[in-house]
């Protein structure tokens, strides 16, 4: 069954990382849109005069009619006529940001997370059945319909199969940690060797 030994996050989070200066919160900002649009698909499209049916033959002789001239029904102003400067699909939405403010504005996230004493440093020990997941999770006494992000070294195969039918609890390794995944959870329930690689990787003063 899956089991946890509950330590005091004050006493367990380093400083470096779980304490930093959180005062501007416009790079949080940057940071999780910049996540967001990362995912986005240009999925919307519309047909140039080019591509739009009919239109190939001249709608009314050029002069006698009393009616301006008019070469094609395919023009934008016409009805069912070719869109101009619509969406091609071909869009880029993503931001660009640099890796030294990711780095910042997720040490921030943590924080943040910290300050309101949503992460609990737990040993998980996981059998790969869901019902001693939820269990797990259950003697946690967190809100019945919190989101927790759980935050691992590795992904092993006993904690996909415990977790994957678990919809409010998302399984993350260590090192793919976003300020998305970190602002959306309710909790985070961090192992012990999850914790030494954040350290590590987040931790370092050229990350600084």
């Amino acid at each position: 069954m899956a089991t946890a030994e509950t330590k005091p996050a004050k006493a367990t989070l380093p400083k470096s990382v779980f304490a930093v200066d959180v005062s501007n919160h416009e790079l949080l900002k940057l940071a999780y849109d910049a996540f967001l649009a990362k995912s986005r698909q240009a999925s919307a499209t519309t047909k140039t005069r080019g591509e739009v049916s009919g239109g190939g033959k001249k709608p009314w002789k050029q002069k006698g009619t009393g009616r301006a001239r008019f070469g094609s029904s395919r023009n934008p102003i016409w009805r069912h006529g070719g869109v101009v400067f619509g969406p091609s699909g071909n869009e880029n939405y993503k931001l660009k940001l640099s890796k030294t403010s990711k780095l910042v504005a997720l040490r921030q996230a943590l924080t943040l997370a910290d300050q309101a004493k949503k992460i609990v440093v737990a040993d998980i020990k996981a059998t790969g059945k869901t019902a001693d997941m939820a269990k797990f999770l259950a003697d946690q006494k967190f809100h019945e319909d919190a989101k927790i992000l759980l935050v691992v070294d590795e992904k092993t195969p006993a904690l996909l199969r415990a977790t994957n039918n678990l919809q409010q609890a998302l399984l993350i390794r260590a090192n793919y940690l976003s300020v998305y995944y970190v602002l959306n959870a309710d909790n985070i329930i961090m192992t012990p060797a999850a914790l030494k690689v954040v350290e590590a990787w987040l931790g370092r003063k050229e990350n600084a």
